[in-house]
């Protein structure tokens, strides 16, 4: 039975849900506002959240916000539920990472069909990858399903190595995330003695060489084989789409290769939300310099390209940072309101 967390601070509106979806065989748990919300959610995680945008203590941006950044929620579908229309709201819930959208009042029909749509979506997005290439294949192919995430190439290749070959050295520049399909790898470093010091050992179903592409900085090790060993190569703008571009597929993938390690994923959660900030930031300062003002014009596409990630996470940001109070935002031009708060944002 599929659990879904209502969070509502109308009680007619909350009563009302919770008889619609324990009729139609849901197990359901309720809260009256989003903070008590993320505690029940963070407590106890529901296959779903249902959640209202205008409440007390929090609201349900801030509710997803918070959502979105933990290893036991992040892959949640969240769904909000509003009785506001505009266009301004919708577009910033789903920019925030929103699963989708039901408008108050609702035909229960409508209501339903969008829980049910999205559960099948996140089931199958976590059943498809196996720790295998044809596994990850699997994973990429389900991605493709979500529209930020439809001009995923068809380039993931495997290439096959000898015993004590090398992948990449230290100081070499990132081109792909590794997939360990056949073989082990081992990941070390080597003194001015040319003594190893081996960090890691790679297995069979092991990804490896994702943090130097999230930070965008020189391998900080070396990457040999073992033993005869196929790996699976993943492209590096495939590897940042998957993890920037959707926030179920993102936080899926980081779970993939965190090894379902909460600290590890919390660490990488942490670092690919800081990195792209910290891009956005610096090419925000970089136009502003280059046009010599604190107010220019800028397609979010050309922004995205310049910051080399998907355009959907550079409106989140952008976003963001409208709402933190860093940039004033109107169509397509951008002023920038704390150059101070911009050039010191964390990498």
């Amino acid at each position: 039975m599929k659990k879904i967390l209502i969070i509502e601070d109308n009680d007619e509106v909350r009563e009302n849900l919770e008889e619609i979806l324990d009729l139609y065989g849901y197990d359901t748990e309720v809260a009256e506002n989003g903070k008590v919300g993320v505690e029940k959610a963070l407590r106890n995680p529901p296959d779903l959240i249902l959640c209202d945008i205008m409440m007390p203590e929090l609201d349900g941006f801030g509710t997803l916000n918070i959502l979105s950044r933990k290893p036991a929620t992040a892959d949640i579908p969240f769904v909000f539920l509003t009785a506001k229309s505009e266009k301004e709201d919708f577009r910033r819930g789903m920019n925030l990472g929103a699963d989708d959208y039901v408008t108050k009042p609702f035909y229960k029909d409508e209501l339903l069909q969008v829980l049910e749509t999205r559960l099948r979506k996140s089931e199958r997005l976590k059943k498809s990858f196996d720790g295998t290439a044809t596994g990850l294949t699997s994973f990429i192919n389900e991605a493709r399903g979500y529209e930020a995430l439809k001009k995923l190439s068809n380039e993931q290749t495997t290439k096959n190595y000898h015993k004590k070959e090398v992948i990449f050295n230290e100081g070499d520049l990132p081109r792909y995330l590794y997939l360990v399909n056949k073989g082990k790898v081992k990941l070390y470093k080597s003194n001015d003695y040319g003594k190893e010091y081996i960090i890691r050992l790679a297995k069979v179903g092991d990804f490896f060489g994702y943090t130097s592409l999230i930070k965008e900085t020189p391998y900080v090790i070396t990457a040999a084989v073992m033993e005869d060993s196929e790996i699976q190569l993943v492209p590096k703008a495939d590897f940042l789409q998957l993890l920037n571009a959707d926030r179920n597929v993102s936080s899926r993938f980081v779970k993939m290769l965190a090894e379902n390690i909460t600290e590890k994923e919390e660490q990488l959660l942490q670092l690919a939300y800081d990195s792209i900030r910290k891009r956005v930031a610096e090419a925000l300062l970089t136009l502003s310099k280059k046009e010599g003002s604190n107010t220019f014009e800028i397609l979010r596409e050309d922004l995205a390209q310049i910051v080399g990630t998907a355009k959907e996470s550079v409106i989140r940001m952008v976003s963001e940072f409208k709402n933190d109070g860093y940039l004033e935002v109107k169509g397509g031009t951008i002023k920038i309101l704390d150059e101070e708060k911009l050039a010191k944002m964390p990498g």
